[in-house]
């Protein structure tokens, strides 16, 4: 009877587990499916994006689309723009964000807790709400339609901050003991002692920054508006609108969209591993 009740109770967890497998691949196959049209919709011609746009294998593959992007389209312009920006916003947050991060972990000064409280409250506004006051601001100060203008205002992010700060935390105060009885100061203890043990979290900040400020698009838009200083999603937003030609141009947008996403996916793919377990680097000092 045992003997029956453990084959049917096995029976049961085999058939659960099955069910959840399913279950995972149907959502998983919902969740990527408008990609693949993305990647399938690039190789149609406009007709039949135009007509079929959800099949799957365009019944004419043609590289019209990606021609296109590199000879009438200046995506190389705009990709350089998003690669200057990224790269001097990634490496701003991830130092800047780290700096504050420390500091509201581990210093004690007056008022640090009203700064943590403003930080969260700064996290909870919606990033809509702040492109008018940025835009007059950026007009007062005479950056608006300038790199220092796109780079600036997004160099320092609140999520970033409050991502160290929960990790620098969770590592043990006393492996800065022996560096303070040396003599090292606030900064060199936080460079040498307390910075090289917050690698996983400096890792998932640094994928964070890079997807943030290359898929950035909102302030863009407020910030600038030569079309020398587009970006990538700002020029593809000019594809979308049809600026740059009549007709819907269904390939031409998703191609783009298509190669926009290469970096992010590459630089994931590569650091996915590293992406930290929040108190994973903490524990282990």
């Amino acid at each position: 009877m045992s003997m029956t009740m453990h084959a049917g109770r096995r029976r049961l967890a085999t058939i659960g587990l099955a069910l959840s497998y399913v279950l995972l691949v149907a959502l998983a196959l919902i969740y990527i499916y408008p990609f693949l049209i993305s990647i399938s919709g690039s190789f149609k011609t406009d007709a039949e994006a135009t007509q079929q746009p959800l099949s799957l294998l365009p019944a004419t593959w043609t590289f019209a689309a990606y021609e296109r992007l590199f000879t009438s389209v200046p995506l190389l312009q705009w990709a350089g723009n998003s690669l200057l920006i990224t790269v001097i916003v990634t490496t701003g947050r991830v130092f800047f964000d780290s700096l504050a991060g420390y500091a509201l972990s581990r210093l004690q000064f007056r008022g640090r807790a009203v700064v943590f409280a403003c930080l969260v409250a700064v996290m909870a506004v919606p990033n809509v709400v702040l492109l008018i006051p940025r835009f007059l601001i950026l007009k007062e100060l005479g950056l608006y339609n300038s790199y220092a203008g796109m780079i600036v205002p997004i160099m320092i992010d609140a999520a970033g901050i409050f991502i160290m700060k929960q990790f620098f935390e969770s590592i043990p105060v006393s492996v800065e003991e022996a560096a303070r009885i040396d003599g090292a100061g606030v900064f060199r203890t936080f460079w040498t002692i307390v910075l090289p043990m917050a690698m996983p979290a400096l890792v998932t900040l640094f994928i964070l920054s890079f997807q943030g400020s290359w898929n950035e698009f909102a302030h863009f838009v407020v910030s600038r508006n030569d079309p020398d200083l587009n970006t990538l999603t700002t020029g593809v937003a000019s594809l979308t609108s049809g600026q740059l030609g009549s007709g819907n141009q269904y390939p031409l947008q998703l191609a783009a969209a298509v190669l926009m996403s290469i970096p992010v996916a590459v630089l994931f793919f590569i650091f996915q591993r590293r992406i930290m377990s929040t108190s994973e680097g903490g524990e282990k000092g």
